[in-house]
């Protein structure tokens, strides 16, 4: 009961990438830079362990961005052919890839790390994917034309993808849609139905993940924006409810989201973000558990799981774990509340 978990990155280690900055390149050449992907995961998953995590993950460290590590395996991607864009309803500007031909999956993406993951850790292990619409909006396309027929060839990528991650041993697969706190007509239109297409066939316990962005100064102005109340949540929480997805992630340590539209998700496990990846204060861990307090008002105790607002990648390595530990601490205190 309230276990605790991550939403997805990490910051990388220094001798792997730029520390504390998005899109980072990394510092090592090939061949060398296979293996220290791998043992940056590694040291991940037991930094976790050690802040006190439930439910580890890879964290993300052999990606150079949560949506574009995927594609790095995809054919029909001209990474040569590099498109500057606006992101998220042009929120901001990014030099993103070309799509010029049918999307196909070369191979595996991410079973290495899956791999590398699993064998360090008995605890249960999550995996991330960026979700279908994230990507069509992180991405420019000169192939498919309407955005859900892109949407719909990434989501049959990202279900290959999944199965084999399943069958390495993963036991929840998230699937990253920052996209829907933007686009939020789309989900019902399109959105919901490729994402049950990248999940489909899976029996691991699956996840969707909708937040408003890392801590980066464009989401920060951005949510500056958004008034008293952030609603968002509102419109694509009933689409969620009726879906097969299993547990939904979103955010509300220092947001504006108003607590009770939790309850539009009936039926659904909520990892519930006890953790602000806006700011570089760490928790105490009874501000933690004040967060989990009030989600319990809406949620049974056995459905929710105490998370992370969003990715930390690009926070400082002793905050973000400093938060995980908080994070893990404050859900202790809670379980003792409860008996448990």
């Amino acid at each position: 009961m309230l276990k605790t978990t991550i939403a997805g990155s990490l910051p990388k280690p220094r001798w792997l990438a730029e520390p504390e900055r998005l899109w980072a390149p990394w510092k090592l050449p090939e061949p060398e830079l296979s293996q220290a992907k791998l043992d940056a995961t590694i040291l991940a998953v037991k930094l976790q362990e050690d802040a006190g995590i439930d439910i580890v993950g890879d964290g993300e460290q052999a990606r150079v961005h949560f949506v574009h590590g995927f594609l790095a395996n995809l054919d029909g991607i001209d990474f040569d052919k590099k498109t500057v864009m606006g992101i998220r309803n042009d929120r901001y500007k990014a030099e993103v890839p070309t799509v010029v031909a049918e999307i196909r999956r070369k191979g595996p993406v991410h079973a290495r790390e899956a791999q590398a993951a699993r064998a360090h850790t008995t605890r249960p292990l999550k995996f991330t994917l960026p979700g279908p619409m994230t990507i069509v909006d992180t991405i420019a396309d000169e192939h498919y034309g309407r955005r859900e027929d892109l949407a719909f060839a990434f989501a049959r990528a990202l279900n290959e993808e999944a199965r084999e991650l399943e069958a390495l041993g993963v036991d929840v697969i998230q699937f990253d849609e920052p996209a829907w706190n933007v686009y939020m007509p789309q989900v019902a239109e399109w959105g919901m139905a490729a994402l049950e297409e990248a999940k489909r066939g899976l029996s691991c316990t699956t996840a969707v993940h909708i937040c408003y962005g890392y801590g980066i100064k464009a989401n920060v102005e951005w949510k500056g924006t958004l008034g008293d109340q952030w609603r968002h949540y509102e419109e694509t929480f009933p689409v969620i409810a009726k879906s097969s997805i299993d547990q939904v992630s979103l955010e509300c340590r220092n947001s504006r989201v108003p607590i009770e539209l939790i309850r539009l998700l009936e039926g659904k496990d909520v990892l519930v973000g006890a953790i602000d990846v806006a700011s570089d204060a760490v928790e105490s861990p009874q501000e933690v558990a004040a967060t989990i307090r009030e989600a319990l008002r809406f949620v049974a105790p056995e459905k929710l799981f105490p998370c992370t607002n969003c990715g930390m990648a690009p926070m400082s390595a002793a905050i973000a774990y400093a938060k995980l530990e908080a994070l893990a601490k404050g859900a202790a205190l809670v379980r003792a509340e409860l008996g448990r």
